[in-house]
Protein backbone atom coordinates (compact mmCIF):
# COMPACT_ATOMS: atom_id res chain seq x y z
CA UNK A 1 0.00 0.00 0.00
CA UNK A 2 1.28 3.45 -0.88
CA UNK A 3 2.64 5.23 2.16
CA UNK A 4 0.00 7.74 3.32
CA UNK A 5 2.51 10.45 4.16
CA UNK A 6 4.21 10.32 0.78
CA UNK A 7 0.84 10.25 -0.97
CA UNK A 8 -0.21 13.42 0.81
CA UNK A 9 2.99 15.17 -0.25
CA UNK A 10 2.42 14.42 -3.95
CA UNK A 11 -1.39 14.40 -4.29
CA UNK A 12 -1.56 17.85 -5.86
CA UNK A 13 1.17 17.00 -8.35
CA UNK A 14 -0.63 13.79 -9.29
CA UNK A 15 -3.77 15.76 -10.13
CA UNK A 16 -1.75 18.12 -12.30
CA UNK A 17 -0.11 15.17 -14.08
CA UNK A 18 -3.49 13.60 -14.79
CA UNK A 19 -4.78 16.84 -16.32
CA UNK A 20 -1.63 17.55 -18.31
CA UNK A 21 -0.84 14.04 -19.55
CA UNK A 22 -0.96 13.59 -23.34
CA UNK A 23 -3.62 11.34 -24.83
CA UNK A 24 -2.34 8.26 -26.65
CA UNK A 25 -4.68 7.76 -29.59
CA UNK A 26 -2.57 5.29 -31.56
CA UNK A 27 -2.35 1.59 -30.74
CA UNK A 28 -1.85 0.17 -34.24
CA UNK A 29 0.96 0.45 -36.78
CA UNK A 30 1.07 -1.13 -40.24
CA UNK A 31 3.73 -1.56 -42.88
CA UNK A 32 6.55 -2.07 -40.35
CA UNK A 33 9.29 -4.19 -41.91
CA UNK A 34 11.40 -4.94 -38.82
CA UNK A 35 10.30 -5.40 -35.20
CA UNK A 36 12.65 -6.18 -32.30
CA UNK A 37 10.81 -7.65 -29.32
CA UNK A 38 12.41 -7.80 -25.86
CA UNK A 39 10.65 -9.46 -22.94
CA UNK A 40 10.95 -8.99 -19.18
CA UNK A 41 14.22 -7.31 -18.14
CA UNK A 42 13.81 -7.20 -14.35
CA UNK A 43 16.48 -4.60 -13.74
CA UNK A 44 19.19 -6.20 -15.89
CA UNK A 45 20.66 -3.31 -17.85
CA UNK A 46 23.68 -5.22 -19.19
CA UNK A 47 21.32 -7.76 -20.77
CA UNK A 48 19.20 -4.99 -22.28
CA UNK A 49 22.19 -3.16 -23.74
CA UNK A 50 23.55 -6.38 -25.24
CA UNK A 51 20.22 -7.10 -26.93
CA UNK A 52 20.11 -3.58 -28.36
CA UNK A 53 23.60 -3.95 -29.79
CA UNK A 54 23.10 -7.46 -31.19
CA UNK A 55 19.86 -6.35 -32.86
CA UNK A 56 21.61 -3.34 -34.38
CA UNK A 57 19.29 -0.85 -32.71
CA UNK A 58 22.08 1.23 -31.13
CA UNK A 59 25.53 2.41 -32.11
CA UNK A 60 28.71 2.36 -30.03
CA UNK A 61 27.53 5.47 -28.14
CA UNK A 62 24.20 3.87 -27.26
CA UNK A 63 22.23 6.09 -29.63
CA UNK A 64 19.51 4.87 -32.00
CA UNK A 65 20.87 3.17 -35.10
CA UNK A 66 17.79 1.11 -35.98
CA UNK A 67 16.41 3.35 -38.70
CA UNK A 68 12.72 2.54 -39.24
CA UNK A 69 12.75 -0.50 -36.97
CA UNK A 70 10.27 -0.74 -34.12
CA UNK A 71 11.45 -1.82 -30.68
CA UNK A 72 8.79 -3.41 -28.49
CA UNK A 73 9.70 -3.88 -24.83
CA UNK A 74 6.94 -5.95 -23.25
CA UNK A 75 7.07 -4.56 -19.72
CA UNK A 76 8.47 -5.68 -16.38
CA UNK A 77 11.50 -3.47 -16.54
CA UNK A 78 11.67 -3.07 -12.73
CA UNK A 79 12.05 -5.38 -9.72
CA UNK A 80 14.34 -8.30 -8.87
CA UNK A 81 17.36 -6.51 -10.38
CA UNK A 82 19.22 -3.29 -9.53
CA UNK A 83 19.34 -1.32 -12.78
CA UNK A 84 15.77 -0.44 -13.80
CA UNK A 85 16.58 3.26 -13.70
CA UNK A 86 19.36 2.82 -16.27
CA UNK A 87 17.04 0.85 -18.55
CA UNK A 88 14.27 3.44 -18.39
CA UNK A 89 16.69 6.31 -18.90
CA UNK A 90 18.05 4.60 -22.01
CA UNK A 91 14.55 3.97 -23.37
CA UNK A 92 13.62 7.61 -22.78
CA UNK A 93 16.74 8.66 -24.65
CA UNK A 94 15.97 6.35 -27.58
CA UNK A 95 12.29 7.27 -27.98
CA UNK A 96 12.76 10.66 -29.71
CA UNK A 97 15.81 9.43 -31.62
CA UNK A 98 13.83 6.54 -33.08
CA UNK A 99 10.92 8.79 -34.05
CA UNK A 100 13.25 11.18 -35.88
CA UNK A 101 14.65 8.22 -37.85
CA UNK A 102 11.20 6.92 -38.78
CA UNK A 103 11.26 4.12 -36.21
CA UNK A 104 9.50 3.69 -32.88
CA UNK A 105 10.14 2.60 -29.30
CA UNK A 106 7.14 0.96 -27.62
CA UNK A 107 7.66 0.55 -23.86
CA UNK A 108 4.57 -1.40 -22.83
CA UNK A 109 3.16 -1.39 -19.31
CA UNK A 110 3.59 -4.63 -17.37
CA UNK A 111 2.30 -5.66 -13.97
CA UNK A 112 5.54 -4.66 -12.24
CA UNK A 113 5.43 -1.16 -13.70
CA UNK A 114 1.91 -0.81 -12.30
CA UNK A 115 2.98 -2.26 -8.94
CA UNK A 116 5.79 0.28 -8.59
CA UNK A 117 3.57 3.21 -9.51
CA UNK A 118 0.96 2.05 -7.01
CA UNK A 119 3.52 1.51 -4.26
CA UNK A 120 3.64 -2.30 -4.17
CA UNK A 121 7.34 -2.70 -3.45
CA UNK A 122 7.55 -6.40 -2.55
CA UNK A 123 9.98 -7.22 -5.34
CA UNK A 124 12.10 -4.06 -5.44
CA UNK A 125 15.81 -4.88 -5.41
CA UNK A 126 17.90 -2.93 -2.85
CA UNK A 127 19.99 -1.65 -5.73
CA UNK A 128 16.95 0.15 -7.10
CA UNK A 129 16.84 2.39 -4.03
CA UNK A 130 20.61 2.84 -4.04
CA UNK A 131 20.40 4.12 -7.63
CA UNK A 132 18.40 7.10 -6.36
CA UNK A 133 20.55 7.92 -3.32
CA UNK A 134 22.62 11.10 -3.31
CA UNK A 135 24.41 13.29 -0.78
CA UNK A 136 21.08 14.73 0.44
CA UNK A 137 19.34 11.40 0.93
CA UNK A 138 20.12 11.18 4.64
CA UNK A 139 18.50 14.54 5.26
CA UNK A 140 15.46 13.68 3.14
CA UNK A 141 15.01 10.39 4.94
CA UNK A 142 15.19 12.13 8.33
CA UNK A 143 12.56 14.62 7.22
CA UNK A 144 10.34 11.79 6.06
CA UNK A 145 10.87 9.98 9.37
CA UNK A 146 9.69 13.04 11.28
CA UNK A 147 6.69 13.33 8.96
CA UNK A 148 5.93 9.68 9.62
CA UNK A 149 6.02 10.28 13.36
CA UNK A 150 3.60 13.18 13.04
CA UNK A 151 1.29 11.12 10.89
CA UNK A 152 1.24 8.19 13.32
CA UNK A 153 0.56 10.47 16.26
CA UNK A 154 -2.30 12.15 14.41
CA UNK A 155 -3.63 8.86 12.98
CA UNK A 156 -2.73 6.15 15.50
CA UNK A 157 -3.07 2.53 14.34
CA UNK A 158 -5.30 0.07 16.22
CA UNK A 159 -2.29 -1.07 18.23
CA UNK A 160 -1.70 2.50 19.39
CA UNK A 161 1.05 5.02 18.77
CA UNK A 162 4.37 3.16 18.66
CA UNK A 163 7.26 3.97 20.94
CA UNK A 164 9.70 5.99 18.83
CA UNK A 165 12.87 4.62 20.40
CA UNK A 166 16.17 3.60 18.81
CA UNK A 167 14.88 0.11 18.03
CA UNK A 168 11.86 1.56 16.18
CA UNK A 169 14.10 3.94 14.23
CA UNK A 170 16.44 1.09 13.27
CA UNK A 171 13.55 -1.03 11.99
CA UNK A 172 12.09 1.93 10.13
CA UNK A 173 15.40 2.76 8.46
CA UNK A 174 15.87 -0.86 7.48
CA UNK A 175 12.52 -0.67 5.67
CA UNK A 176 13.38 2.74 4.19
CA UNK A 177 17.01 2.59 2.98
CA UNK A 178 18.74 5.63 1.55
CA UNK A 179 17.20 6.38 -1.82
CA UNK A 180 13.79 5.00 -0.81
CA UNK A 181 12.20 8.45 -0.58
CA UNK A 182 13.63 9.54 -3.94
CA UNK A 183 12.56 6.24 -5.53
CA UNK A 184 9.00 6.67 -4.33
CA UNK A 185 8.79 10.29 -5.45
CA UNK A 186 10.12 9.33 -8.89
CA UNK A 187 7.73 6.37 -9.28
CA UNK A 188 4.60 8.21 -8.09
CA UNK A 189 2.36 8.91 -11.08
CA UNK A 190 3.28 12.59 -10.70
CA UNK A 191 6.98 11.72 -10.65
CA UNK A 192 9.55 11.44 -13.39
CA UNK A 193 9.21 7.70 -13.95
CA UNK A 194 5.62 7.18 -12.86
CA UNK A 195 4.38 9.78 -15.30
CA UNK A 196 6.49 8.28 -18.08
CA UNK A 197 5.00 4.84 -17.43
CA UNK A 198 1.45 6.22 -17.36
CA UNK A 199 1.96 7.87 -20.76
CA UNK A 200 2.39 4.51 -22.50
CA UNK A 201 0.29 1.68 -23.89
CA UNK A 202 -0.40 -1.79 -22.52
CA UNK A 203 -1.64 -3.44 -25.73
CA UNK A 204 -0.61 -2.65 -29.29
CA UNK A 205 -0.90 -4.16 -32.73
CA UNK A 206 1.89 -3.95 -35.33
CA UNK A 207 1.11 -5.46 -38.72
CA UNK A 208 -0.56 -8.81 -37.98
CA UNK A 209 0.81 -9.26 -34.44
CA UNK A 210 -0.68 -8.30 -31.08
CA UNK A 211 1.75 -7.38 -28.30
CA UNK A 212 1.16 -7.14 -24.55
CA UNK A 213 2.82 -8.10 -21.30
CA UNK A 214 0.62 -10.91 -20.00
CA UNK A 215 -2.27 -11.89 -22.23
CA UNK A 216 -6.04 -11.53 -22.36
CA UNK A 217 -8.46 -13.84 -20.59
CA UNK A 218 -12.05 -14.71 -21.57
CA UNK A 219 -13.53 -11.64 -19.85
CA UNK A 220 -11.34 -9.47 -22.09
CA UNK A 221 -11.94 -11.45 -25.29
CA UNK A 222 -13.80 -8.58 -26.96
CA UNK A 223 -12.08 -5.66 -25.22
CA UNK A 224 -10.92 -2.98 -27.69
CA UNK A 225 -7.24 -2.07 -27.51
CA UNK A 226 -7.83 1.64 -27.08
CA UNK A 227 -10.35 1.06 -24.28
CA UNK A 228 -7.88 -1.17 -22.42
CA UNK A 229 -5.03 1.29 -22.86
CA UNK A 230 -7.15 4.20 -21.67
CA UNK A 231 -8.30 2.14 -18.67
CA UNK A 232 -4.75 1.22 -17.67
CA UNK A 233 -3.53 4.80 -17.93
CA UNK A 234 -6.55 6.17 -16.09
CA UNK A 235 -6.19 3.62 -13.29
CA UNK A 236 -2.52 4.48 -12.84
CA UNK A 237 -3.58 8.11 -12.43
CA UNK A 238 -6.10 7.16 -9.77
CA UNK A 239 -9.17 7.40 -11.96
CA UNK A 240 -10.40 3.83 -12.71
CA UNK A 241 -12.63 3.50 -15.76
CA UNK A 242 -16.21 2.30 -15.50
CA UNK A 243 -15.64 -0.37 -18.15
CA UNK A 244 -12.52 -1.95 -16.62
CA UNK A 245 -12.21 -0.62 -13.05
CA UNK A 246 -9.79 -3.32 -11.84
CA UNK A 247 -7.68 -3.68 -14.98
CA UNK A 248 -4.39 -3.18 -13.11
CA UNK A 249 -4.96 -6.26 -10.93
CA UNK A 250 -7.47 -8.32 -12.90
CA UNK A 251 -5.93 -11.75 -13.46
CA UNK A 252 -7.53 -11.92 -16.92
CA UNK A 253 -6.36 -8.45 -17.91
CA UNK A 254 -3.42 -7.57 -20.18
CA UNK A 255 -0.95 -7.12 -17.31
CA UNK A 256 -1.57 -10.44 -15.57
CA UNK A 257 -3.22 -13.18 -17.68
CA UNK A 258 -1.14 -16.35 -18.01
CA UNK A 259 -3.58 -18.68 -19.75
CA UNK A 260 -2.03 -18.30 -23.20
CA UNK A 261 1.30 -19.36 -21.68
CA UNK A 262 0.23 -21.99 -19.15
CA UNK A 263 -3.12 -23.57 -20.01
CA UNK A 264 -3.36 -26.76 -22.03
CA UNK A 265 -3.49 -25.75 -25.66
CA UNK A 266 -6.60 -27.76 -26.42
CA UNK A 267 -8.49 -26.09 -23.57
CA UNK A 268 -7.33 -22.59 -24.56
CA UNK A 269 -7.66 -23.00 -28.33
CA UNK A 270 -11.18 -21.60 -28.77
CA UNK A 271 -10.34 -18.56 -26.67
CA UNK A 272 -7.15 -17.92 -28.65
CA UNK A 273 -9.09 -18.21 -31.92
CA UNK A 274 -11.56 -15.60 -30.66
CA UNK A 275 -8.77 -13.20 -29.67
CA UNK A 276 -6.99 -13.54 -33.01
CA UNK A 277 -10.23 -12.96 -34.90
CA UNK A 278 -11.33 -9.99 -32.80
CA UNK A 279 -8.00 -8.19 -33.23
CA UNK A 280 -7.55 -9.46 -36.81
CA UNK A 281 -4.04 -10.77 -36.16
CA UNK A 282 -2.21 -14.02 -36.84
CA UNK A 283 -0.19 -14.19 -33.61
CA UNK A 284 0.11 -12.83 -30.09
CA UNK A 285 3.46 -12.05 -28.44
CA UNK A 286 3.67 -11.92 -24.64
CA UNK A 287 6.17 -11.88 -21.78
CA UNK A 288 5.28 -12.27 -18.07
CA UNK A 289 5.49 -16.07 -17.80
CA UNK A 290 8.78 -17.97 -17.73
CA UNK A 291 8.39 -21.25 -19.60
CA UNK A 292 11.70 -21.82 -21.38
CA UNK A 293 15.31 -20.52 -21.61
CA UNK A 294 14.51 -19.14 -25.08
CA UNK A 295 11.60 -17.72 -27.06
CA UNK A 296 8.90 -20.39 -26.83
CA UNK A 297 6.23 -20.92 -29.52
CA UNK A 298 2.84 -22.32 -28.50
CA UNK A 299 -0.27 -23.13 -30.54
CA UNK A 300 1.91 -23.81 -33.60
CA UNK A 301 3.54 -20.41 -33.38
CA UNK A 302 0.38 -18.38 -32.91
CA UNK A 303 1.56 -17.46 -29.39
CA UNK A 304 5.19 -16.56 -28.76
CA UNK A 305 6.49 -16.22 -25.18
CA UNK A 306 9.50 -13.93 -24.75
CA UNK A 307 10.01 -14.00 -20.97
CA UNK A 308 13.21 -16.03 -20.72
CA UNK A 309 13.64 -18.52 -17.87
CA UNK A 310 17.25 -19.02 -16.79
CA UNK A 311 17.78 -22.13 -14.64
CA UNK A 312 20.37 -22.02 -11.87
CA UNK A 313 23.87 -22.60 -13.23
CA UNK A 314 22.81 -21.81 -16.80
CA UNK A 315 24.15 -18.75 -18.61
CA UNK A 316 21.47 -16.33 -19.75
CA UNK A 317 21.28 -16.66 -23.56
CA UNK A 318 19.98 -13.08 -23.97
CA UNK A 319 17.29 -14.47 -26.26
CA UNK A 320 14.85 -12.14 -27.95
CA UNK A 321 12.51 -12.08 -30.92
CA UNK A 322 12.80 -10.48 -34.34
CA UNK A 323 9.95 -10.19 -36.82
CA UNK A 324 11.38 -9.29 -40.21
CA UNK A 325 9.13 -8.99 -43.26
CA UNK A 326 6.50 -10.86 -41.26
CA UNK A 327 8.74 -13.82 -40.38
CA UNK A 328 9.58 -14.43 -36.69
CA UNK A 329 13.18 -15.23 -35.79
CA UNK A 330 14.66 -16.01 -32.37
CA UNK A 331 18.06 -14.52 -31.59
CA UNK A 332 19.68 -16.90 -29.07
CA UNK A 333 23.27 -16.28 -27.95
CA UNK A 334 23.54 -13.87 -30.86
CA UNK A 335 22.56 -16.51 -33.43
CA UNK A 336 19.38 -16.44 -35.52
CA UNK A 337 16.92 -19.33 -35.54
CA UNK A 338 13.75 -19.01 -37.67
CA UNK A 339 10.61 -19.77 -35.67
CA UNK A 340 9.16 -22.25 -38.15
CA UNK A 341 6.64 -23.74 -35.75
CA UNK A 342 3.47 -24.19 -37.77
CA UNK A 343 3.16 -27.81 -36.62
CA UNK A 344 4.15 -29.85 -33.58
CA UNK A 345 7.03 -31.44 -35.47
CA UNK A 346 8.37 -28.05 -36.57
CA UNK A 347 8.12 -26.73 -33.01
CA UNK A 348 10.27 -29.65 -31.84
CA UNK A 349 12.75 -29.03 -34.64
CA UNK A 350 12.93 -25.34 -33.72
CA UNK A 351 13.73 -26.19 -30.10
CA UNK A 352 16.40 -28.64 -31.23
CA UNK A 353 17.99 -25.95 -33.41
CA UNK A 354 18.09 -23.54 -30.48
CA UNK A 355 19.54 -26.21 -28.19
CA UNK A 356 22.37 -26.77 -30.68
CA UNK A 357 23.57 -23.23 -29.90
CA UNK A 358 24.08 -24.03 -26.22
CA UNK A 359 27.37 -25.49 -25.04
CA UNK A 360 27.20 -28.58 -22.88
CA UNK A 361 24.01 -29.38 -21.06
CA UNK A 362 21.04 -27.47 -22.51
CA UNK A 363 17.67 -27.06 -20.78
CA UNK A 364 16.33 -26.20 -24.22
CA UNK A 365 17.54 -29.62 -25.35
CA UNK A 366 15.45 -31.18 -22.60
CA UNK A 367 12.42 -29.33 -23.94
CA UNK A 368 13.19 -30.50 -27.46
CA UNK A 369 13.46 -34.11 -26.31
CA UNK A 370 10.22 -33.87 -24.36
CA UNK A 371 8.53 -32.29 -27.37
CA UNK A 372 9.68 -35.10 -29.67
CA UNK A 373 8.44 -37.70 -27.19
CA UNK A 374 4.88 -36.33 -27.14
Amino acid sequence: MMNHVLSAITAALALFAALAAPAFAQSQWDGVDRIVVIGDLEGDYAKFEDMLRVSGLIDTDGDWAGGESHLVQLGDIPDRGPDSRAIIDHLRRLEPQARRAGGYVHALIGNHEAMNVEGDLRYVHPGEYAAFADRRSERRRSQFYRATQRHLRANPPESGVPVFDDAFRARWEDAHPLGWVEHRLAWEVSGEYGQWIADHNAVIRINDTLFMHGGLGPSFADAPRDAMNDAVRSALRGEPSAAYPDILVNQEGPLWYRGLSLHEEQAEQAHLDALLAFHNVSRIVVGHTKRAPTVLPRFNGRVLITDIAVPAGYQDPHAFLLIESGAPVTVHRGQRVPVTAVSHAETCAYLASVAALDEGHSPVGELAAACAAE
